[in-house]
């Protein structure tokens, strides 16, 4: 992957966990990442974040993030299949070390999310 030349950004923490500031299309300005993406509407993790308010869903109140149906749909699976991503471990890291400290840590190994 290209040099990431811009600095650890909590605003690149996608609503489901990943985070946005590793990946190629966000990097060369092909996608808008999570937060900005208006077209992302039919993501319900993204829709349900906004409707609640939260940053991402490390923020919710459900005891865990394994019983919520939004966060644990078939595209979010058929997506961590595909990429290998554990959306779930970037969610319960975000909640045990905060959100500056993941994004700094997804920034420095360049990773997108936390691998299977």
């Amino acid at each position: 992957m290209e040099n990431l030349t811009y600095q650890p950004n909590v605003e690149h923490v996608a609503a489901c966990g990943l985070y946005c500031g590793a990946c190629r299309k966000f990097v060369k300005g092909q996608c808008p990442g999570c937060k900005a993406n208006t077209k992302a509407d039919w993501c319900k993790i993204r829709s349900c974040n906004i409707e609640h308010n939260y940053k991402s869903c490390a923020d919710c109140t459900i005891s865990s993030i394994d019983e919520c149906k939004k966060f644990n749909n078939f595209i979010g699976k058929v997506f961590a299949v595909l990429f290998r991503s554990d959306r779930p471990a970037c969610i319960r890291r975000i909640q045990a070390i905060g959100y500056d400290a993941f994004a700094e840590e997804m920034h420095r190994k360049k990773q997108q999310t936390i691998k299977r």
